[in-house]
């Protein structure tokens, strides 16, 4: 499985691969794969990483690195993944845009904060 993900550039080397797998964050056919799984074609792999959470078809097998074209013939993403990945895409950006107030609130902001979580607080 580790092989396999590296070869197919979702993880820069083998040990993040591996590390993945060990935290839980490869499945393969709804079930948790380990590093060591043998990966078929026809497999269903749900892969979270720092681009995002990828569901891929396995088209190709390959345990060597090669060029970016050849690692994307490896497998095919649903529609369903591209959808959702492009969605928080967009939350990104919009969180990007928004800016978070530098130091402690004041007062009026204070009052504000618990107006938003349903604190009303009268004396």
């Amino acid at each position: 499985m580790d092989k396999w993900l590296w070869a197919a550039r979702f993880f820069k080397t083998r040990s993040l691969a591996a590390d993945s797998c060990d935290m839980g964050r490869v499945w393969s056919n709804d079930h948790q794969a380990k590093a060591a799984r043998d990966v078929r074609v026809g497999d269903v792999l749900r892969v979270k990483n720092e681009g995002g959470e990828f569901v891929v078809e396995v088209l190709g097998l390959s345990s060597v690195r090669g060029p970016a074209a050849a690692a994307q013939a490896l497998y095919r993403e649903t529609e369903a993944s591209k959808v959702a990945r492009a969605k928080a895409e967009e939350e990104r950006k919009a969180m990007a845009a928004f800016e978070l107030p530098v130091g402690r609130p004041s007062k009026k902001d204070r009052r504000d904060i618990n107006k938003l979580r349903g604190r009303v607080i009268r004396f």
